[in-house]
């Protein structure tokens, strides 16, 4: 009797979703994955700033009738620390499990995105994956406020893109398409596409256009790393409620994982969320009112519902955090559902 081995992983085509915080990047994502053929298999691998892993959550609960969408999660902080180590293990599992026709990189919005290019560039990855297009979300609004105009890592992000979306166009004023433009042109190289999209929503063939990356080698960068084990591989204890916390270039996470007996209250988690003042928060909830998704970014609170989630998670980033965002989450809690 004998036995195949598995067909060799060579040349998966590849592209990196990167954006500043709240810029829609998992949404923009999720409208990819709507659009997969139904014969082919994806992979995305999510990298977050904090330790809770919402993005994944987010994309399971609206492809969990897709069974051909594989997702990989590297919590924590930048994924090119450590040698690009935690990316690297995370990429090997997700590529030797889903065996893909595609893989979708979505980088932290804090990230250093050059050094995760050259580490999906050099060595191993060369003969594993093939880099296409390197797409740069961006919201042109940004481009009036001087903590964007001056943040090396918005800089940096629009600057090594092959594609700039210019996403949340329908929210946009006069001058600011031409702003986006404008800037593009100075950071990035003349080769540089900058199209326009709504709420993420743009046209597949862009992940097939080629990527112009050389590659260079990583240079040494203030990294966040992870302070705290992931929260996902650890047990909720008595309390109901497991929180961590990460810190890095400016920002500070925390991130929470509650009991999945915890049934919260939706309309005290929206006034949380109407009467807070951070950059991010992105959140899954059970509520008496069904499953909800939670996305604050840029003073906007968007609100949906999904077909459910086995338990409720969110998480906090901004350069200054409230000291009773926990209490405030646990008052939103409805006892009816506590044992």
């Amino acid at each position: 009797m004998t036995t195949r081995s598995a067909p060799h992983i060579a040349s998966v085509p590849t592209n990196i979703i990167s954006g500043f915080l709240g810029v829609g990047k998992t949404t923009a994502i999720q409208n990819l994955l709507n659009q997969k053929p139904k014969h082919e298999r994806w992979a995305v691998l999510v990298n977050e700033f904090g330790e809770v892993g919402i993005d994944t959550s987010l994309i399971e609960t609206q492809s969990s009738t897709d069974t051909d969408i594989f997702l990989k999660e590297v919590p924590g902080g930048c994924m090119c620390c450590t040698n690009g180590l935690p990316m690297q293990m995370a990429l090997n599992q997700l590529l030797s499990r889903a065996r893909p026709h595609r893989l979708i990189i979505e980088p932290t919005g804090l990230g250093h995105l050059e050094e995760v290019i050259a580490t999906l560039s050099s060595g191993f990855n060369q003969k594993t994956i093939r880099l296409n297009a390197v797409i740069t979300l961006a919201d042109a609004r940004m481009l009036t406020q001087d903590r964007y105009l001056k943040n090396e890592t918005f800089i940096e992000q629009v600057a090594v893109a092959d594609i700039v979306i210019g996403n949340k166009c329908d929210l946009y004023h006069l001058g600011d398409k031409e702003r986006l433009v404008e800037f593009a042109s100075h950071q990035c190289e003349p080769e540089t596409q900058v199209v326009f999209s709504e709420r993420g929503v743009f046209d597949l063939g862009l992940l097939d256009c080629p990527s112009r990356f050389v590659q260079t080698d990583p240079t040494d960068q203030p990294h966040h790393h992870s302070i705290e084990k992931q929260l996902n591989d650890q047990l909720i204890p008595e309390s109901g409620y497991l929180t961590a916390s990460n810190a890095g270039d400016g920002y500070m996470s925390l991130g929470f994982r509650f009991d999945a007996r915890f049934l919260f209250d939706a309309t005290k988690v929206r006034a949380i969320l109407q009467g807070i003042n951070i950059e991010r928060f992105k959140g899954v909830f059970k509520t008496q009112d069904g499953a909800k998704v939670f996305n604050l970014a840029s003073d906007v609170l968007t609100e949906m519902s999904v077909p459910h989630c086995e338990e409720s998670r969110c998480e906090a980033i901004g350069m200054d955090l409230p000291d009773d965002l926990t209490d405030q989450l646990l008052n939103a809690v409805t006892a009816s559902k506590l044992l």
